[in-house]
């Protein structure tokens, strides 16, 4: 897999960009400059290319934007292709120039120069000016209407060899998004699950706001670990970047496997931390707790406290038994790797599959010891076969009469019921029901 890196200056439409070559909408887009802060990646479908967005390169000497342009400079060091973007209606810039000479030293990979924003010729600056950027011909696309993508392509094409040619293992990877309020860790967490620091850190909240996605090896398993924006109570959210953060990183919980919610383990657990695991239940994704910053937790207190949070997310949830509540610290690396031998442990039983006897016998016992509810009509339900029918997360198709009938109250009993069991007390699992006969009538 190659690497393909968007670069230049702030607010040329490098994130659009991005979205459009990737076919999601991964990066964060707003008319604000200096939105994007980490380096995100995402797959070229049906090519052996990786794109990278990046921030937009600035001239800062301190604070997020020097370290976001660093994170930059350091993709393109990497990059085996870069594509230089420039906004087309305001025309050539002193930072355009500036920042071209750096790709020049830093890089001497193919690059492509591509004018954005380029829908009206009417509207266009001198597209000669930007000849001075050392790029050859530029190309003119509209990143939001995705034209000029053609010639994008073809230029990927051509650099196309038989050692780009790699086998698309994206099926096996583990999906694992990181979740948690603002400057809990997730960044760090990520940091070092990846060994560098790839992601930015700081003592303040909000500096993560897109989800980025990055493929990693960590701990025998091919993964890719998702670093989300912090998720704060809708009362203090102000900002409409903000809101569109959170809202990524809750589609990252649909989008992943597994999820890893940070908590700080100094403060109390807070309710919208419990939101977030209710989330992640409902989803039917595997969930663990990571009681971040354990080393600061005075060791006198530590058995009281692991006990009381497991408590507390107990009580909160009837759909999971007991739930996956392990004490990490992701700045010295104390119990990361014991994290994700038990996440993994997690992942492959929710990949087996329950022998359909087993099933039955389980949820034969389970009615037997308390009848289902009558249905409206005031006929008795009966639950006539059940089966297992899939996968992350652990689905069971049960066949009865009155389906629609049942209450969730009974639904959750079930669950819990099958989920002890069959010894996956810390997985959810899901009931479908089916109006249809036992097939073995």
């Amino acid at each position: 897999m190659k690497n393909i890196v968007i670069v230049g200056r702030p607010n040329t439409g490098k994130s659009t960009l991005f979205n459009g070559l990737t076919n999601s909408r991964d990066a964060l887009v707003h008319d604000r400059p200096g939105v994007t802060r980490d380096v995100i990646s995402g797959r070229i479908p049906n090519r052996p290319w990786t794109a990278f967005d990046t921030a937009g390169l600035e001239n800062e000497k301190v604070g997020i934007a020097k370290n976001s342009t660093d994170m930059a400079i350091k993709t393109i060091e990497n990059a085996d292709a870069i594509l230089f973007v420039v906004d087309g209606r305001v025309g050539l810039s002193p930072m355009d120039l500036e920042w071209a000479k750096l790709v020049h030293k830093k890089s001497k990979a193919p690059a492509l120069l591509l004018i954005n924003k380029s829908e009206s010729t009417k509207r266009l600056a001198d597209v000669h000016d930007f000849y001075k950027l050392g790029f050859g011909e530029p190309i003119l696309i509209s990143a939001e209407h995705k034209r000029g993508f053609d010639e994008i392509y073809d230029f990927i094409d051509s650099l196309y060899t038989t050692e780009t040619a790699e086998h698309n293992d994206s099926d096996k990877e583990i999906k694992i998004a990181v979740l948690g309020q603002p400057n809990v860790g997730k960044s760090t967490f990520v940091n070092r699950v990846l060994g560098e620091n790839r992601q930015i850190v700081m003592d303040a909240p909000g500096i993560t706001r897109d989800t980025v996605k990055i493929p990693t090896r960590f701990y025998g398993r091919d993964i890719v670990i998702m670093d989300t924006a912090g998720l704060r109570r809708k009362a203090g959210v102000k900002d409409d970047v903000e809101t569109l953060s959170a809202l990524k990183s809750l589609d990252a919980i649909e989008k992943s496997d597994i999820v890893i919610l940070i908590v700080d383990a100094t403060k109390n657990i807070e309710n919208q931390a419990l939101g977030i695991a209710s989330r992640v239940y409902d989803a039917g994704k595997i969930l663990c707790v990571a009681l971040n910053k354990w080393d600061l937790v005075d060791e006198a207190e530590r058995d009281e406290k692991l006990l009381k949070l497991k408590h507390q997310f107990s009580n909160s949830f009837h759909q999971i038994i007991k739930p996956l509540i392990l004490a990490i610290s992701a700045e010295k690396g104390t119990g990361v790797q014991n994290l994700f031998k038990r996440v993994y442990e997690q992942w492959d039983i929710s990949n087996t599959d329950a022998p359909t006897s087993l099933i039955n016998r389980i949820v034969e016992k389970l009615v037997t010891d308390r009848q289902p509810p009558m249905s409206r009509l005031k006929r008795p339900m009966k639950i006539k076969f059940a089966r297992q029918t899939g996968h992350h997360p652990i689905k069971i198709t049960i066949n009865v009469g009155g389906a629609s009938d049942i209450p969730e109250s009974y639904t959750r009993y079930l669950r819990r019921g099958i989920a002890t069991a069959l010894k996956m007390e810390h997985l959810p699992i899901m009931i479908e029901y089916q109006k249809s006969e036992n097939p073995f009538d």
